[in-house]
């Protein structure tokens, strides 16, 4: 149960919706506005290098963790979103 309770405090201090799509696909980070999706592409693009995709972003691990717990609990949204982008 506390890893579950660390993700939900993760995703609410660091996650919301975007402001004009507000599908669960679509949301960004609070701080710099970027879409989650996008850095979850790249953190498989950098082997799930956690630390890179913080500093190559200019964002918080954190802010990384943040986004991972809410593709943990949105992953077939975000992959459709992936694979959409992809296309």
């Amino acid at each position: 149960m506390a890893d579950e309770e660390r993700r939900r405090a993760l995703i609410e201090r660091w996650i919301e919706p975007h402001p004009w799509r507000r599908n669960a696909a679509e949301a960004v980070l609070k701080d710099s506005a970027l879409s989650v999706w996008a850095l979850i592409g790249y953190l498989r693009m950098v082997d799930g290098d956690r630390h890179r995709t913080a500093v190559d972003y200019g964002i918080t691990d954190e802010e990384v963790e943040a986004a991972l717990a809410y593709y943990h609990e949105n992953q077939a949204v975000i992959d459709a979103r992936l694979a959409a982008n992809a296309a």
